[in-house]
């Protein structure tokens, strides 16, 4: 049988559920700790000029990160809706069921991305590239093809940030080396992003 990579995570406290707990909170906040807040606030202006400009936002992922593209496109689109600004056009290219399998059936796995990005991406458009070890192929893929088509890409990555820190426009990247850990910091920047733009506009609207 292939080995799960999530068996490779950090093991924390086990001896109980309150230490366990703890040592899970205190790599957590090591991970914020470490992020690089003047590439979140480079991120952060990414989409909100995207949203201005009316290009369209593609966001990746596989497993738990296709839960937070799901999740990152309610946010960022309906989390920033403000009357007076453009709507902030999102979408998960993990969310098609039927267009992600006869992709993955017909053109292989590794391509369920890039060529959705080569259907819909054009110049001008963003790329959020999530992957917790930031070497999966099919995201790797995904964001070769977005750079061909002069797409922005932003990456999220965790463990060593693997090719995927290297390869984006902008590298947000949380040191943690347990998938969890990694997740929820995605997570946490997804939000954090999502309500500063929402509190920008909030601030900017129209009288």
């Amino acid at each position: 049988m292939i080995e799960d990579p999530r068996h490779r995570n950090r093991k924390f406290d086990g001896s109980d559920m309150a230490s366990f707990a703890r040592d899970y909170v205190g790599a957590f906040s090591q991970a914020m700790e470490s992020l690089d807040f003047a590439a979140l606030e480079r991120a952060a202006e990414v989409v909100f000029s995207a949203g201005r400009d009316g290009k369209r936002i593609y966001v990746v992922g596989n497993g738990g990160s296709a839960a937070i593209a799901d999740h990152l496109c309610c946010d960022w689109t309906k989390g920033t809706s403000c009357s007076g600004h453009s709507t902030i056009k999102t979408h998960s290219l993990s969310s098609n069921v039927a267009l992600y399998s006869a992709i993955a059936n017909d053109y292989g796995f590794e391509n369920v991305f890039s060529t959705q990005v080569d259907f819909f991406g054009e110049a001008g458009d963003v790329l959020i590239a999530i992957s917790s070890s930031g070497n999966s192929e099919n995201i790797l893929a995904a964001v070769r093809q977005a750079q061909g088509k002069g797409m922005s890409v932003i990456g999220l990555s965790g463990f060593s940030g693997g090719k995927l820190k290297a390869a984006c426009d902008i590298s947000l990247y949380a040191a943690a080396d347990n998938y969890g850990v990694v997740e929820d910091c995605h997570q946490a920047m997804m939000h954090i992003i999502a309500q500063f733009i929402a509190n920008r506009r909030d601030e900017t609207k129209p009288v």
